[in-house]
């Protein structure tokens, strides 16, 4: 395996400093950062909701330009969306409407990696959702990048 890429996580998909430093240190011990054994070993944001299926945080390097931006976090070890339970589709979706009830949010999206993360371009390879609120009202916003896809030169 590259030494950036294992089957929990893709350094080369890391955005910031710390994030990358956090990474190498996964990376060394060989496991699932966002397995519920492993999170708060990394993950220092609270855990605000747990469900059967998803618990429920916010993004401890969040996107630029962002004004809320979560975690949901399937409980159990899975990469693709064929390993979700039927009933977890649900629990996700009452999740994030109580979030946008609580916050109150004027508009935002929400991503779903799966699979290898060269494609998905995700850092973290365990299914979870990054509910996005974007900060449009501030002063110096600019939209929200998130990113699908590794570019083929920094797969190696």
């Amino acid at each position: 395996m590259e030494q950036n890429k294992n089957n929990f996580i893709n350094i080369n998909n890391a955005r910031k400093k710390e994030q990358i430093a956090v990474m190498q240190t996964i990376a060394d011990q060989a496991h699932c950062p966002f397995c519920s054994e492993n999170l708060r070993l990394y993950h220092k944001q609270p855990i605000l909701k747990e469900g059967q299926y998803w618990l429920v945080t916010t993004n401890q390097w969040p996107y630029k330009h962002t004004k809320h931006h979560f975690l949901l976090i399937y409980k159990e070890h899975a990469t693709k969306l064929a390993e979700l339970k039927a009933a977890a589709g649900s629990e996700l979706f009452t999740l994030i409407k109580e979030l946008e009830k609580k916050y109150a949010f004027a508009g935002g999206g929400f991503i779903m990696r799966f699979g290898d993360t060269d494609f998905s371009a995700g850092s973290i390879n365990h299914l979870h959702v990054q509910l996005i609120i974007p900060d449009a009202l501030a002063k110096d916003f600019e939209p929200v990048r998130v990113k699908l896809g590794l570019e083929w030169n920094k797969r190696k």
